[in-house]
């Protein structure tokens, strides 16, 4: 009864925190009118930071062709402005408003793409520059495209006229005064932050006096402090969330470093935990651990953060303030999300993956979640964030918390778990054993307890799931299923009902069994693949309750 009042006035505080978020960056552009002063251009840009984010030369010759090829997308132009033709897809309508294709350009040194592209920039100023409304003044896009806008202002530059160079400058003071004025007010979390992160960026860009570099900074220093946790995790318990982050701010602090400024005192210790971290989610094969909202990662975009990586630490047992641990002994990996959303406003990207684990051995992932899906549909990505679609049990086919569907509030987990439990422990025999539960399903009267024990050796992972009955609640009759998402890269052969054989492409091999249990093997859909959503397979165990509470099995590499 607590909980459920806790929880409802937690979100009552959310609507109103939300009304208030809604009318003040509503209000942002009228502010703006009032005072000039805010939104001068500045006379000059003085530095155009480093972008690290992966290169695709092939995205510069299409665009030289009229072609636009983003989010897994192509628009032909046909020699129209591609923000006068309704976008094949929000998320290349995104994309193009944000202008990370840039880099690309930037990357060709082709005349004709910087020609082309400048071409886009003005048009966008010319549709889009006088009045702040719409998809193209997100908070978020807002951000990114200042950012895009300050990294490769060499491209846009080269060869533009006095016009042009002007108008540029007062669109990026525009800019700079819209998101001074909303940064308070936009969504918690990784947008704020990078709100943050532009501003900052772009005092330092352009010429400003010391003590507005050091204002920018300072504040961009708080948010850190904020988001960044003591265990170097992000608050909205996201692994890509990181990458993304640094991907940011490491050009960032080069360019404080380069240009002879002070470098805000928080960023190099909030990066510097940040490298422990995001090494924690590493797996074998060099891709992030697919956790609430994390999709396919770039292998060279991973590399260049972690070159600037001068911590030189193993990754932790446990990052303690994000709710996480991995359970790690040699080339074998398990990693497994103990945790819950920190607050509603830091739900939108989180998922239904509590008790949730990921296994990796030698060079492949065996076990992984289905991940989110970068440029599906909105079906896709509501599926991608149930409990179903994750390495853990469900029950009665549903997940251990409700997401809102109100397009106001956002996709928002409203309620679910109110409690997580975790102990860790080593035993007699050396090995690493985890116990952690959730009560999610509370309202059904039970609560799922998981235990994982990984042998001395690296080579058995035993494990144990309990669905206890809650002694205030009568337990409603309900059939229990507990999967495990394989990786498409794996090939799986059923030895008999209660075993199944795992094996990658290299022969590595790990046996899953459930003793006195039918495992089938069912279809399913990896929806992290860096070329969209492809085909898998899952293995399943299924139960009854309340008849059965507790089911044992094990995962045994094979030589």
């Amino acid at each position: 009864m607590a909980s459920s009042l806790n929880n409802r006035v937690s979100l009552a505080g959310y609507f109103f925190r939300t009304v208030k978020r809604h009318v003040m960056i509503a209000v942002a552009p009228l502010r703006l009118q009032l005072w000039r002063l805010s939104s001068r251009a500045p006379s000059a840009l003085v530095a155009a930071p480093t972008d690290l984010r992966a290169v695709d030369p092939y995205v510069a010759q299409e665009l030289v062709q009229g072609r636009l090829f983003l989010a897994g997308k192509i628009l032909e132009t046909g020699g129209v402005s591609p923000f006068l033709l309704d976008p094949p897809s929000s998320a290349f309508e995104e994309r193009l408003h944000a202008f990370g294709w840039l880099r690309h350009v930037r990357a060709s040194r082709s005349e004709e793409a910087g020609n082309r592209a400048r071409l886009h920039v003005a048009e966008w100023m010319s549709l889009h520059g006088r009045t702040i409304r719409g998809t193209a003044w997100s908070p978020e896009l807002s951000a990114q495209r200042l950012t895009s806008w300050l990294s490769h202002s060499p491209v846009i530059l080269q060869k533009a006229d006095a016009n042009f160079y002007r108008r540029f400058l007062r669109c990026i003071g525009l800019h700079v005064g819209y998101l001074g004025l909303i940064a308070k007010y936009v969504p918690d979390g990784e947008v704020r932050l990078k709100v943050r992160i532009a501003l900052a960026m772009a005092s330092i860009s352009m010429p400003n006096s010391a003590s507005k570099i050091a204002r920018q900074g300072r504040k961009l220093d708080q948010e850190m402090e904020r988001q960044i946790l003591p265990d170097g995790g992000h608050v909205s318990r996201n692994p890509r969330v990181m990458l993304e982050l640094l991907l940011d701010l490491l050009p960032l602090r080069q360019s404080y470093i380069n240009l002879g400024h002070d470098v805000p005192a928080g960023l190099v210790p909030a990066i510097d935990r940040m490298f422990p971290a995001i090494r924690f989610f590493r797996h074998q094969d060099g891709d992030l651990a697919l956790f609430n909202g994390t999709t396919a990662t770039l292998a060279n975009e991973l590399a260049s953060v972690l070159r600037y990586d001068e911590t030189s630490g193993r990754p932790s047992r446990s990052l303690p303030d994000i709710s996480y641990h991995r359970l790690a002994v040699g080339d074998t990996i398990v990693i497994v999300d103990t945790g819950k959303p920190a607050s509603i406003e830091l739900s939108r990207s989180a998922h239904c993956g509590c008790l949730s684990f990921e296994l990796s051995s030698g060079r492949y992932r065996f076990i992984v979640n289905s991940g989110f899906p970068q440029y599906a549909s909105a079906a896709f990505k509501r599926v991608s964030r149930t409990t179903a679609a994750h390495s853990t049990v469900t029950i009665a086919d549903r997940s251990s918390a409700r997401i809102s569907h109100s397009r106001f509030l956002g996709p928002v987990i409203v309620s679910g778990i109110s409690e997580t439990e975790v102990d860790r422990r080593i035993d007699e025999k050396r090995a690493d054993i985890l116990t952690a539960s959730h009560d999610g399903y509370g309202s059904l009267g039970y609560v799922h307890q998981r235990e994982l024990e990984l042998n001395e050796a690296g080579t058995k992972i035993r494990g144990r799931d309990w669905i206890r009955i809650d002694e205030k609640r009568q337990p409603e009759p309900a059939e229990a299923v507990c999967r495990f998402h394989v990786h498409p890269l794996i090939e799986l052969s059923q030895e008999d009902e209660e075993t199944v054989l795992m094996q990658a492409p290299d022969g590595t091999a790990w046996a899953f069994s459930a003793p006195a249990r039918q495992v089938t093997i069912a279809e399913d859909v990896f929806m992290a693949d860096v070329s969209g959503i492809r085909p898998s397979l899952q293995i399943e165990v299924a139960f009854e309750l309340p008849a059965t509470t507790e089911i044992r099995w094990l995962l045994e590499q094979r030589s």
